[in-house]
């Protein structure tokens, strides 16, 4: 077997991140993926000429996932899609108060209540969010918003931009910076889906010297003596190496590790609040009602956009479409989501069974499997478990206030960074 510097455990976004920075350092390593092939929750499905992502996915131009694929060289091609819409309210569509004329019009607020959501979107992104460490989403929005409708759609807008609606345990300051950060620059749909940003960091990977290895399940990530001495495949093959990035969620992470218990991911573990979704997704030949585009729900928790019309993701001129309901944490029926998501589009476009060509339910996709949290007792999980020198983490749960694939890329960067810069204060590699 060739010997390697670094074994990354996961070929997702961050762990092909995290691979392609430690490779551009001249670094030996090989990503372990148990799938037959990279991507993760990264992937597009094609169906009959559509490409359907896996659940809902956003990536702002102003984040930090944004700026790191581009510094890699990755071609980021597709639109950010308008913001003009609607809302649905006790079962009924009314016009989204997306510009200052709308917003004095909505038959949905006070005058009070138009006067007050106007100060909150304008005092969004000058909110100090270090005096806010300590306090839930709910706590400050009580506190800050008087009139409750405006207290409704600002939840709303939270929970589209975060995908979540764990008020009471989310940060306020995080989800601030995160609906700050929507609002200002808006999500980025690809053209492709997100299968294009797979497919240039597996050529990016493989360009720097990186090997992936797919179909290669880790059993184990062998340690003595508080230093990594390598990974158990499930072949039962031992791969020996040193140093070892692992971008499993921290309950995978726990399972991994012989004597968990006594490390710092047995905490990560059990604070871990993991979101799901109920995702519908479809490509359809047309719309029904032209132009009804994007649709956010205030008394339920639904989310409508046609992707198609900021991004190309279909050969054949589909419309492709993406329904979301957001689950609170540990909820789950599918039944009751599906007819949710099914009664929802048919308040929106009727008939649109008529038109659909490729359909995918995913009854409880995984979001994140952590988030920035009140309960979190390390508010910044360390890439290094610390009392295992060589062993690193990273993925969208490793978070330092970012959220979602911002969450991803940062953590791949930090764990990278320190790994390197371990390495070089010591021995990198073991002979097999």
């Amino acid at each position: 077997m060739k010997n390697y510097d670094v074994a990354i455990i996961g070929g997702g976004i961050s762990g092909l991140l995290a691979a392609i920075e430690v490779a551009k350092a001249g670094k030996q390593v090989i990503v372990l993926e148990q799938s037959t092939h990279v991507g993760g929750r990264g992937i597009s499905v094609n169906k009959n000429g559509a490409l359907l992502n896996l659940g809902g996915h956003a990536i702002y131009r102003g984040g930090y996932a944004y700026a790191a694929l581009q510094r890699f060289g990755l071609k980021l091609e597709g639109g950010v899609p308008s913001t003009t819409g609607s809302i649905i309210w006790k079962n009924e569509l009314i016009p989204l108060p997306s510009d200052p004329l709308k917003l004095l019009t909505s038959k949905l607020f006070s005058f009070s209540g138009k006067m007050e959501l106007g100060r909150l979107l304008m005092r969004l992104g000058k909110i100090n969010a270090a005096e806010l460490a300590d306090v839930s989403l709910r706590e400050w929005a009580e506190q800050e918003i008087v009139d409750p409708m405006v207290r409704h759609l600002f939840y709303t807008l939270c929970r589209t931009s975060t995908y979540s609606r764990d008020l009471d345990y989310q940060t306020a300051a995080t989800v601030l910076h995160q609906v700050h950060l929507s609002l200002k620059s808006g999500v980025f749909y690809l053209d492709g889906g997100w299968q294009s940003i797979i497919d240039q960091l597996h050529n990016i990977a493989i360009s720097c010297g990186v090997t992936i290895q797919t179909g290669a399940g880790v059993s184990a990530i062998k340690h003595s003596g508080g230093a990594v001495q390598g990974v158990l495949l499930g072949s039962g093959e031992l791969m020996e190496v040193n140093r070892v990035i692992s971008t499993l969620a921290p309950s995978d992470n726990f399972r991994l590790v012989p004597g968990a218990e006594q490390t710092a991911l047995s905490r990560w573990k059990e604070d871990a609040r993991p979101i799901t979704a109920a995702c519908l997704d479809l490509a359809m030949k047309r719309l029904p009602v032209v132009g009804r585009d994007f649709v956010m729900g205030i008394d339920q928790p639904v989310f409508f956009s046609n992707h198609s019309r900021a991004a190309k993701l279909s050969d054949n001129g589909a419309v492709i479409v993406h329904m979301i309901k957001y689950n609170a944490v540990g909820e789950h029926d599918p039944k009751a989501d599906e007819q949710l998501l099914t009664h929802t589009m048919n308040l929106l476009h009727p008939g649109w069974q008529q038109e659909v060509t490729a359909k995918q339910f995913l009854p409880s996709i995984t979001v994140v499997h952590d988030y920035p949290h009140k309960a979190r007792r390390d508010s910044k999980p360390e890439p290094a478990v610390p009392e295992i020198r060589g062993l690193y983490v990273a993925g969208d749960w490793a978070s330092h206030g970012e959220m979602l694939l911002d969450a991803a890329a940062t953590s791949a960067g930090r764990a990278a960074s320190m790994l390197l810069q371990d390495a070089s204060k010591g021995r990198d590699v073991i002979s097999v």
